[in-house]
């Protein structure tokens, strides 16, 4: 029996421009589970067949970008293969539009590709965007066995497992309840709960996961770990470049439809941090309904500053470096709290920093446009990639209006010269802070 759970080979998906999809009827649901996968089955041999000759006339059409020629159409995902081993936890990382969840969408049967084949073997359980796997008419309760009949599990092995996704998702009390009645973050823990309680030999996950709290967070990767170590084989899609390391020995890393990079989550993480894909000191957003934000704020710019005012993308560590967020607020009434997230080159969180300016704490902000400033003093930052996110909140109630996770990114260097920090030594110096600690040493006596 061969090892390969996944083989994805010359996979492309191709999208017209303006395309809407909307939820199915129930109807139209239980059809799908139906026929999809004996269609599924007779179209792979023919898919494989077809894939080496529209690799082909792909390459002699020179339609190697992801944007086709039709000026209608946009290749999301092109030539895009790779296999997963049984056991074998992967994550797929990149940057907003680099084709990440349209890969899990094909691999998870909700839409097909354009050319190319993926071959899944053993039953697969996914969590994808909010809106996926559960039909909103009906309850919790309906949703779990629907669930599972769709994967062919019977009912007596959902039962079986009925108890431990009830406990797990933590939604008691709204069971009976229909789905369209959730918040995101119900909605998120029975979903997740579903899809890795049902015993899946392959289990995909996307970012959809930060939507719920962090104790909840870390509760779902300690179960996907436990999935893996089971033998069953994983695919995590995050911006989480710690959560990443921690639970996938490899990752791919996608850009704009094409495998950069698939190896080493260490080194695939690494290329994601120092390529050009994320690596800008100014990022604007002029059109403002298409900003980051909601119908309360919206995100116009995120600047990094040096001393003099002037956008930067490199700082001497021994200087003070200062991140402006630009942003307009659209509804009066709301206590909000602009907050900014730091990260090193290997994706760890090196520390969260919230608004402290106590004219505007605990202050309903009217509408408006603003302009917060946070300045990281000189001798903090050790050398290195840092990739600062922006984020707006309210707290009472809690609720995160905007989270731009790779907003910008800029070089802390340090001088050639004898340093502070440094002093006289030459060698390498860990860590991802150098801070200029007061130092003092008294003489006692002599010997």
């Amino acid at each position: 029996m061969s090892d390969i759970a996944i083989r994805v080979e010359g996979l492309g998906k191709r999208y017209r421009l303006g395309q809407q999809v909307g939820y199915k009827t129930l109807r139209e649901t239980f059809f799908l589970a139906y026929h999809t996968p004996t269609r599924v089955l007779g179209q792979r041999l023919l898919a494989r067949r077809q894939a080496q000759d529209r690799r082909r006339k792909t390459e002699d059409a020179g339609l190697r970008s992801p944007v086709s020629s039709q000026s209608d159409h946009i290749w999301a995902l092109k030539d895009v293969s790779f296999e997963v081993k049984c056991g074998e936890a992967v994550g797929i990382i990149g940057r907003n539009g680099s084709g990440k969840s349209t890969l899990l969408k094909i691999l998870s049967r909700i839409t097909a590709p354009t050319e190319g084949y993926a071959e899944m073997r053993g039953r697969v359980g996914s969590l994808l965007e909010i809106g996926t796997g559960f039909h909103p008419e009906l309850t919790g309760r309906e949703n779990v066995y629907l669930n599972g009949a769709i994967i062919g599990m019977k009912k007596g092995q959902i039962e079986r497992r009925f108890d431990e996704i009830v406990a797990f998702a933590e939604i008691e009390q709204f069971l009976d309840t229909p789905v369209k009645r959730y918040s995101s973050g119900m909605y998120v823990r029975l979903a997740f709960a579903v899809a890795a309680h049902l015993q899946p030999e392959i289990l995909i996950v996307d970012e959809v996961l930060a939507v719920g709290d962090t104790a909840f967070q870390k509760k779902c990767l300690g179960k996907m770990g436990s999935v893996t170590e089971e033998g069953r084989t994983v695919l995590f899609v995050s911006h989480n470049m710690t959560a990443v390391r921690r639970l996938c020995p490899r990752a791919i890393l996608l850009d704009a439809g094409h495998v950069l990079e698939d190896g080493p989550a260490d080194h695939a993480i690494r290329a994601y941090l120092e390529s050009g894909l994320r690596r800008t000191a100014r990022r604007e957003w002029p059109e403002l309904s298409k900003a980051p934000g909601n119908d309360i704020v919206r995100l116009r710019a995120v600047r990094v500053c040096a001393q003099d005012g002037n956008t930067t993308d490199s700082i001497d560590m021994r200087c003070e470096v200062q991140i402006q967020m630009e942003y307009d607020v659209l509804k009066s009434g709301h206590v909000l709290v602009p907050n900014l997230h730091f990260f090193n080159e290997e994706g760890l969180n090196v520390f969260v920093a919230q608004d402290s300016d106590h004219s505007w704490r605990g202050c309903p902000r009217p509408m408006g446009t603003y302009v917060s400033s946070a300045w990281v003093p000189g001798n903090f930052l050790a050398e290195g990639t840092m990739v600062v996110g922006a984020a707006i909140s309210t707290y009472d109630p809690f609720m995160v209006h905007l989270y731009e996770q790779d907003a910008v990114a800029f070089q802390v260097v340090e001088a050639l010269e004898e340093n502070p920090t440094r002093g006289a030594y030459g060698g390498p110096m860990p860590g991802v802070v150098r801070p200029l600690l007061k130092w003092t040493t008294q003489f006692k006596s002599e010997k």
